[in-house]
């Protein structure tokens, strides 16, 4: 599928668990399109805040890490580049999680992570996904779509992630809930782009969606939309 006029973005936004990353990488496979996982960028300045042990926040916003993203050349899988180190496992532990979404909330740190998320989608067809996506970084995507999931799904969701990553500090499954209702309340309610729903994006309700079905519902959109 391709475009004379322009790349095609389509965006996905939705809250964690909801089945974003795993939907949108086979979206981006089954459409041969480019899979750019925004919550991994955030992830990875996290990271170097807390291995420089939470340095004074505008010290540490003068010197940003350098974040990029690479494609594994056997499986196409993203991977998360700090200062050019492979940091796709370590983003994921659970010290990370408690503090991204402080960290994601800074204005220089988003200011930073939308321009190369923008830089991205200018030459290529990309499906990203994020909270932010379809409102802020690209607010005139192709597709957008939003996804929603009854809380304790999501937290069965995000644990399975984890346990196939192989971390060895898992969270309990409560812990998981409790994680997400905070990260929730802060994300909904922060000043720079907060979580939210994009007034023409689509709603899609993954509680009891099958990956298989997500992906087909979207894709079925993008062809209707764009073909």
């Amino acid at each position: 599928m391709t475009s004379n006029k322009h790349s095609i973005i389509i965006a996905i936004d939705g809250p964690a668990g909801s089945g974003k990353s795993t939907t949108a990488r086979l979206v981006a496979q089954r459409l041969g399109f480019i899979y750019v996982d925004t919550g991994a960028m955030y992830r990875a300045v996290t990271l170097a805040w807390l291995r420089e042990e939470k340095p004074e926040i505008d010290i540490f916003l003068n010197n940003l890490p350098d974040i990029s993203l690479s494609r594994d050349s056997e499986t196409q899988e993203q991977k998360t580049l700090l200062d050019g180190v492979d940091v796709s496992n370590a983003i994921r532990t659970s010290e990370v999680t408690e503090q991204v979404s402080y960290i994601s909330s800074l204005k220089k740190v988003r200011e930073k992570m939308v321009s190369l998320q923008r830089n991205i989608g200018i030459d290529h067809n990309v499906v990203m996904d994020g909270r932010d996506i379809g409102t802020a970084v690209f607010p005139n995507a192709d597709v957008k779509i939003f996804m929603i999931a009854d809380l304790k799904k999501r937290a069965s969701r995000r644990l399975e992630e984890i346990q196939s990553k192989g971390i060895h500090q898992v969270p309990s499954l409560d812990e998981l809930i409790q994680q997400m209702k905070d990260r929730d309340a802060f994300d909904s309610s922060r000043e720079i782009d907060p979580l939210k729903m994009a007034d023409d994006a689509l709603l899609l309700d993954t509680s009891n969606l099958s990956i298989e079905d997500q992906a087909t519902f979207i894709i079925d959109k993008v062809k209707s939309i764009i073909l």
